[in-house]
């Protein structure tokens, strides 16, 4: 039993049986992680690829040598199928950056370790590859066209075609060995990493140090500054990610020399290739394996596709005609819908309280109508709401709303902006006034139509004392 393996190894190094033995959650690793405690706490890890246990078990002490923050190895088996090594704890970066990647508002300690840590990416990539036998590598000692390829028909077999896409694999074929060679121009004797992604970064002592580097290689550094900056599920709002990558330029030139301009342009090649390696995973883990996490991320990465094909890529006209295509597929523009931004209009009397926010976020936006001439006023208006003309005429002939509006719609643009360059999904915008008839119904009626001619957002319209709803949808 591997239990009984690993009880083997840590009484074999402490001298002792662990008193515990207790089975940590797995990712996309066939790898079984155990925690083993008792005199001492220890990670236990049996891998079925005893070659990838090699890899893992050579680059841990090579990098460890090099005083680069990787767990150390204590004991192994003979056949190298176990191993214990020092346990980080249980705070991936994925977990701390937790608030950041579902608001998509990182605050100072979220970005604080992001910095960290992309920082620290050049010192294992460049002086981890120091005196590094490539050889021992798995399943290939570096990145080349052979790797290119498997990864981009890895995208077509386990992602594009089991989407039921039609497309001519020739001149697909075409545009992937364009791609292959300009991912290839340049390359420095630097380790690849391969995965680095919040998942594979543990956060000890306040400190990141690197896990699941053993499909590493000799490879270029932009496919790692990809992996981190464009991972699926990261959120990064735009300015983030350029000063995470700004940071990894400037840690890099500790290193060697950094022509900025040519780092950036080079890196917009590895991202698309990224994104489609990282889609052809989702789909074998997904699809094939039916590992629900694998299929839930599908949408994210459709989402950063989709915005690095606004950027155009003119090297890949086929493919990118193929990859429009594919994201405008109904399983994915239905998804994508539903995580649009819907604004929340409420029109209501302050008499009966301020609406509630259904989306539990804690509403929004409240504007105070009463300030505004008041039709309610005079008698011959009373039976009308500020939809109706009479009322509409009388808020416009006076002006006053007007000028609030004008004043209201550039605070609220602002908002939705942001909101959807951030992914979010709710923003509640409410108008109150005396009897909540009037005043508040006109401004949230104006508001709607202009939110959605402006943006095309979802507007669901709400003039709650009348009982009244009216949504604009997205076509």
């Amino acid at each position: 039993m591997i239990t009984d393996e690993l009880q083997k190894l840590y009484y074999s190094h402490t001298g002792r049986r662990a008193t515990g033995i207790v089975e940590l959650p797995s990712s996309g690793s066939n790898r079984r992680y155990f925690r083993l405690t008792g005199g001492e706490t220890l990670i236990g890890v049996n891998g079925l690829s005893r070659d990838e246990n090699r890899t893992f078990l050579y680059l841990a002490a090579h990098f460890g040598e090099k005083g680069l923050p990787v767990p150390k190895v204590y004991a192994r088996s003979d056949d190298q199928a176990f191993y214990l090594q020092e346990d980080l704890g249980d705070q991936s970066l994925f977990d701390a950056i937790e608030r950041g990647r579902k608001s998509g508002v990182y605050d100072e300690e979220e970005r604080r370790l992001l910095h960290k840590t992309i920082a620290l990416l050049p010192s294992l990539q460049v002086k981890g590859a120091e005196g590094l036998d490539f050889s021992q590598c798995y399943p290939q000692a570096e990145f080349n066209r052979r790797s290119v390829l498997w990864d981009l028909n890895y995208f077509k077999y386990c992602f594009l075609k089991a989407t039921g896409l039609e497309f001519l694999e020739d001149r697909l074929e075409d545009d992937f060995q364009k791609m292959s060679g300009l991912l290839l121009h340049n390359q420095p004797d630097t380790f690849m990493y391969r995965d680095f992604q919040s998942r594979n970064v543990m956060i000890k002592g306040d400190e990141p140090w690197f896990i699941d580097f053993q499909g590493g290689r000799k490879g270029p550094l932009y496919y790692d500054v990809a992996s981190f900056l464009w991972q699926a599920k990261a959120n990064f709002p735009d300015d983030l990610r350029a000063q995470l990558l700004d940071g990894y330029m400037q840690a890099l030139s500790g290193y060697m020399p950094v022509d900025k301009t040519e780092f950036v342009r080079q890196l917009r090649h590895f991202t698309l290739f990224r994104t489609l390696q990282v889609l052809g995973a989702y789909g074998f883990r997904g699809y094939f394996e039916k590992k629900p996490h694998f299929i839930q991320s599908v949408p994210f990465a459709i989402n950063n596709l989709r915005r690095l094909l606004d950027e155009g890529y003119t090297e890949y006209p086929y493919l990118c005609a193929v990859l429009r295509e594919l994201t405008g597929l109904k399983q994915f523009s239905d998804d994508i819908r539903r995580r649009t931004l819907e604004v929340r209009i409420v029109s209501f009397a302050y008499k009966k309280g301020i609406p509630h926010d259904p989306t539990g976020n804690g509403g929004g936006f409240v504007f105070d109508c009463r300030a505004i001439n008041n039709p309610g006023k005079y008698e011959r208006y009373n039976r009308f709401t500020g939809l109706d003309e009479p009322v509409v005429q009388f808020l416009e002939k006076e002006g006053e709303i007007t000028l609030f509006l004008d004043h209201v719609y550039p605070i609220v643009d602002a908002s939705v902006k942001r909101y959807l360059d951030r992914g979010f999904t709710h923003l509640m915008v409410c108008f109150g006034c005396t009897g909540g008839q009037h005043r508040s119904v006109y401004s949230a009626q104006k508001l709607a139509e202009h939110l959605h001619a402006t943006f095309g957002v979802n507007v669901h319209l709400t003039h709650r004392e009348q009982n009244m709803e009216q949504r604009f949808n997205t076509k």
